[in-house]
């Protein structure tokens, strides 16, 4: 325990002792209320004390603040001096104050004392896990592991998240997710939500949340929940910052500052960021090829061995420059320009050995792919927050325009090894321009003492434009327009009961969507509107023990490249091909929760169902093409009728001691598929296959903190994600183990960090496929290697406190998440 609470705490027995052994029945009693905050940061003050003393007797009596800065106690009606305090803050003093009724002081603000504050030992941190009932916060500046790396590194060490080694995004094992900005879509997101992973520093990132079961103000977009990635924004008053420099194995060079100035009436924030990564991976595939001709026996015609080696060289800047003006006490506007600039280069080499029937090699194919990329991203938003005179009662409103551009060059070489058979050249184009304009407003009343009525609306409305080109091959060539315009109105209502409370929800989607492609002439428009209701059920067992009760229902668009119609052409046997007539899913969530706080714990554990129809699978048939007698295989996403996830989920904080911390999570879920899908194939046959798949599966994260002697710190991270079964095969474990070592310097100024990823190069999508009575295979793929990072971080009139969070356990959100 901090000296802080000790300290209120003994404080808060003395007041109330005193005050009750010279309490009188027959005197008047009245209510005191309201909310003590850090001035120039809005943070609330726990276990801040006021102090009533009387101007007769000298007796005193008051109250603490709660979690939140609130305060609410009783007094006798009279004349008294009074005292707003907190350990190493400036005190606010009312003199000779007439309380004759019930008292709302509103908000007061406490100024730090710079004087008596170099001279207190803060004791903890901020948890690198925060658990709460309806979210978890991921503190990224807790976590050593992911300096001087990227967001993905960031979203691999969330509780609930995990990250392919192709980038795919899932929250509890679904892929399903909204992925937000600051509470918002942004164009920081790029074209595809998995951009984020390779675009994004990890330093210019304060935290992530996560949300399972949203409520209705929260976009109804993502069946699996929603990710919001929190970056950073000084809060102290005063210029003050913190610059990051990196270096690492492969080639790695960053450099990313955050930067801010903050008065009483502006606060001028600012993130400017460069990188340079290399990273190296590889790829196999070993397949088995069947006759078709004779389904009843499955003869062995071929077999082939691909293998990739990648080389991605990413190099990339990033500026975020904003200002909040102050206008009055109560009225705040928001501006902020964010810029992105990203260039990659990804050459790939695929050597394709073949074989026959009985295992003798014939030849081996040469598959040179250079691939670049260049991409760019420019957002302007705007925000006006007005504060009413009653407490929480708040309207905002929001509007931000984005472009993302993305160019992609591909030149192949495809040549048969040792043989005369000249090479054969092809260059592929892949351009992708989205434009993006959100608008959106809300208004929270407070009604009575524990009533809350929201609502709001928001409207978002994007247009991309993909030029997919294969020269001269243009089978595979295409124009595709995406159009998608959504308009939502939410109200929502709140209240409390005694230990009982509850928030029940209604949402209005409407949904305009296009998915026009020009080359084929197959144009595509979709127009639906879906009411989104959501409940929650809240008991508070204790102050500590908390179980609560949610449900909502979600839908997920089809998107990006899962409705374009071309294909990957990295390899020409393997491909990839979306589906334009793709319809959404809905998701309904239950969830049941269980939240119990302790003095060197927290738990939070959850029971949760989604029931989805129309779900999103990706099946793997034959196109009719074969390639050296090779058949080209597609990979295409379907709707299948029913998907069932169940699962259990827990998650622990523990300190056992001041200097060991440790958090872990534990996902085990189910997911039931029925469903048949009915295509004709290329011999012109209708073909119906049974998808019905029962699997089972499960991941486990821990992270381990230690402070060793001379106050290095060393962290561990361990993931482990186990088998599961699918349609048409299944996906095999993966496991991914990281390492840092951290010490501050220079009186905490400086912080030296050094950190090991992937450090046994576990982390492999690995997947066994069967078709039946066409192909059986293996594949693997590591898009990056293990990666050694050593960084440097220099804070600036800021102390490592700032960044860790003032009070041990406390909270900042932020603000709202705004769907």
């Amino acid at each position: 325990m901090s000296k802080r609470i000790k300290f209120s705490i003994f404080y808060l027995l003395i007041v109330s002792t005193f005050s009750y052994s010279q309490y009188k029945p027959e005197t008047k009693q009245v209510s005191i209320t309201g909310k003590i905050l850090e001035k120039g940061t809005d943070l609330p003050l726990e276990y801040a004390t006021v102090v009533f003393e009387d101007i007769k007797t000298k007796q005193l009596t008051g109250g603490v603040t709660d979690f939140d800065g609130n305060f609410k106690f009783t007094v006798k009606d009279g004349n008294y001096n009074i005292r707003f305090e907190y350990i190493s803050f400036k005190s606010v003093e009312l003199k000779n104050q007439t309380i004759s009724s019930n008292k709302n002081f509103g908000t007061i603000y406490l100024e730090p004392d710079i004087a008596q504050l170099s001279g207190v030992e803060l004791v903890g941190e901020k948890s690198t896990v925060e658990i709460k009932l309806d979210k978890r916060v991921y503190n990224v500046g807790s976590d050593m592991t992911v300096r001087g790396g990227t967001a993905g590194d960031v979203l691999n060490n969330v509780p609930s998240v995990t990250v392919d080694p192709d980038g795919t995004i899932a929250l509890r094992g679904n892929e399903s997710v909204t992925i937000l900005i600051d509470g918002k879509p942004s164009g920081l997101a790029g074209i595809n939500p998995s951009d984020i992973i390779k675009m994004l520093p990890a330093d210019a990132i304060d935290k992530v949340e996560v949300i399972t079961n949203p409520s209705a103000r929260y976009n109804a977009e993502g069946g699996g929940g929603i990710i919001n990635i929190v970056m950073k924004k000084g809060k102290t008053n005063g210029l003050n910052g913190s610059l990051v420099a990196s270096v690492g194995d492969p080639e790695t060079y960053g450099f990313n500052s955050s930067i801010n100035y903050k008065t009483d009436t502006f606060n001028v924030f600012s993130n400017f960021g460069y990188n340079y990564r290399t990273n190296k991976g590889e790829a196999e595939f070993q397949s088995t090829y069947f006759d078709n001709d004779t389904p009843e026996i499955d003869d062995i015609t071929g077999f082939m061995n691909e293998s990739r080696t990648t080389k991605d060289i990413d190099r990339g800047y990033n500026a975020n420059f904003g200002v909040d003006l102050n206008l009055t006490e109560s009225l705040t506007w928001t501006n902020s320009l964010t810029f992105r600039e990203n260039s990659e280069k990804n050459p790939q080499d695929v050597l394709m050995d073949y074989y026959d029937e009985n295992g003798v090699f014939t030849q081996t194919r040469n598959r040179f792919s250079d691939q670049n990329e260049e991409d760019y991203v420019i957002e302007y938003a705007t925000n006006v927050t007005k504060k009413f005179e009653k407490e929480d009662h708040i309207f905002t409103a929001d509007f931000s325009v984005s472009k993302n551009q993305r160019d992609e060059t591909s030149d192949i070489t495809d040549v048969i090894l040792n043989s005369s058979n000249p090479a054969q050249f092809e260059n592929t184009l892949n351009n992708n321009t989205r434009n993006r304009m959100l608008a959106k407003t809300d208004y929270v009343l407070p009604l009575g003492k524990d009533g809350r009525f929201e609502a709001g609306y928001r409207g978002d409305f994007s247009n991309t434009l993909t030029d997919f080109q294969v020269n001269p091959n243009t089978a595979y060539s295409n124009l595709l327009e995406y159009v998608e315009n959504i308009n939502a109105l939410y109200l929502q209502y709140g209240n409390k009961i005694n230990k009982f409370s509850y928030f029940l929800g209604l949402r209005w989607e409407d949904s305009h969507i296009e998915v026009n492609s020009f080359t084929s002439s197959d144009f595509n428009t979709k127009l639906y509107n879906n009411f989104f209701p959501t409940a929650t059920f809240n008991y508070e067992f204790t102050e500590d023990q908390s179980i609560t009760l949610s449900y909502s229902k979600r839908i997920n668009r089809p998107r990006g490249r899962f409705v374009n119609p071309f294909s990957t052409y990295s390899s020409n046997v393997n491909l990839f091909q979306g589906n334009p007539d793709l319809d959404p899913t809905f998701t309904n969530v239950i969830e049941l929760g269980y939240l119990w706080k302790g003095k060197k714990f927290t738990l939070n554990s959850s029971i949760y169902t989604n029931l989805t129809d129309d779900s999103f699978q990706f099946i793997r048939r034959e196109t009719g093409d074969e390639v050296d007698g090779v058949p080209v295989i597609v990979s295409t996403p379907i709707n299948l009728s029913k998907e069932v996830r169940t699962g259990f989920e827990f998650n622990v904080n523990y300190s056992p001691y001041k200097w060991w911390r440790l958090n872990t999570n534990l996902n085990l879920f189910s997911v039931v598929t029925r469903g048949d899908y009915t295509y004709t194939d290329f011999q012109n046959q209708l073909v119906t296959q049974n998808f019905d798949n029962d699997a089972f599966t499960w991941f486990a994260r821990l992270n381990n903190k230690i402070t060793l002697p001379y106050k290095v710190d060393w962290q561990t991270n361990v993931f482990y994600r186990g088998p599961q079964k699918n349609a048409q095969g299944k996906s095999l474990s993966m496991t991914n183990v990281s390492m840092a070592l951290s010490k501050d310097v220079l009186k905490d100024k400086m912080t030296l960090a050094l950190n090991v990823n992937n450090m046994f190069n576990t982390m492999k999508r690995r997947n066994e496929t069967y078709i039946e009575d066409v192909t059986s295979s293996y594949s693997e793929f590591m898009w990056r290697k293990r990666t050694i990072l050593f960084s440097l971080t220099y804070r600036f009139n800021r102390k490592k406190e700032a960044d860790r969070g003032r009070r041990e356990g406390g909270d900042d959100d932020g603000g709202d998440i705004m769907g």
